[in-house]
């Protein structure tokens, strides 16, 4: 049996059935599936330049967050957090209006769902698809088969693969480390991007980390890697106290591990203004450099719903240099 909405709604021109309005998505703030959708509809025009044309991992919470249910659709690559489960294929019953992509992957083909307009957005928020991730690649670089299967690259070139057109340094931190160093450490490896002709973009996670984006001409996904590993190594000789190139726990201890694998074809980073499934409502929020070197405390770079909203009317798109056309080349190895 077919589920009945509680309200239709148009989005664009899409109609829309919303259920389960009220329910309680953040249950330490009462926050509501309706406000997740409000939030997702509102920062439509900002978060869709980054999101279109790349393929979207959704995590959801169809309970809510912080519910003891665990579930893993087949190819996600990290365990999802309580209450949640990653989805890649294209669920049943998804509007035919909504673009998809078949991929090739190591687990097979993913029907993958590509969001490229506002409805989209809302109909994944009514799904309680909490956080957006994407990969470094465009689908549109790509040429898909006469089956319209879309291969992921590998290890050595392929004509008609899809190519990265920004790289991210995912900054983990080990244990010991909190958020003013793992600011320290994205100020240091801004200034090496920034030496190599790159614009670094910073971003906090949404969590306990902060990524450095920077846009570049269209590239293999295995040279984007590459070139991040090359990062890991050259910060941990240059700053040995305060990164390490191992990917050892023990070693991390004390540490800033650059995460160089977040740029390979089969990996996926949570989108700019995507919303976080943690206790409290937070969003991936791209920031200053001034507010990056100012961090003093561990909410610093936390930001909810409603401030990124405020920050986006005063600042507009923080992320902008991620889209423009002009990108500079990868820095050679």
């Amino acid at each position: 049996m077919t589920a009945v909405p509680d309200v239709l709604t148009e989005v664009e021109g899409r109609l829309l059935g919303l259920s389960n309005l009220q329910k309680v998505l953040y249950p330490a703030t009462g926050f509501t599936k309706a406000e997740v959708i409000s939030y997702y509809l509102e920062i439509a025009p900002t978060i869709l330049p980054h999101v279109r044309d790349r393929a979207m991992t959704r995590l959801r919470y169809p309970g809510g967050v912080g519910l003891p249910e665990r579930r893993e659709e087949r190819g996600g690559t990290t365990p999802p957090p309580p209450g949640a489960f990653y989805e890649k294929n294209a669920p049943a019953g998804t509007p035919d209006w909504v673009p998809r992509q078949r991929v090739g992957t190591s687990d097979g083909v993913i029907d993958y769902v590509v969001v490229e307009e506002p409805a989209t957005l809302v109909w994944l928020a009514n799904l309680a698809a909490l956080e957006l991730h994407t990969p470094q690649w465009t689908i549109s670089s790509g040429t898909a088969d006469a089956d319209g299967v879309l291969d992921l690259p590998g290890e050595l070139p392929r004509e008609g693969e899809p190519l990265a057109d920004r790289v991210v340094v995912d900054l983990d931190p080990g244990a010991g480390m909190g958020i003013v160093e793992t600011a320290r450490a994205a100020l240091l490896v801004a200034a090496r991007l920034a030496e190599d002709g790159l614009v670094p973009v910073p971003q906090s996670s949404g969590s306990k980390g902060l990524q450095v984006y920077a846009a570049v001409a269209p590239c293999r996904c295995r040279d984007a890697w590459a070139y991040v590993k090359g990062l890991n190594a050259t910060m941990a000789r240059a700053h040995p106290d305060f990164f390490v190139a191992s990917m050892s726990v023990e070693q991390r201890r004390g540490r800033i591990y650059v995460d160089h694998n977040q740029d390979l074809a089969a990996r996926n980073t949570i989108a700019p203004y995507s919303l976080r499934g943690r206790e409290r409502p937070s969003v991936a929020t791209p920031l200053t450099w001034e507010e990056v070197g100012a961090v003093g405390a561990p909410d610093d770079l936390r930001f909810s719903p409603e401030e990124v909203l405020a920050r986006v009317a005063e600042h507009g798109d923080l992320a902008a240099d991620l889209l423009h056309d002009q990108r500079p080349p990868l820095p050679l190895g």
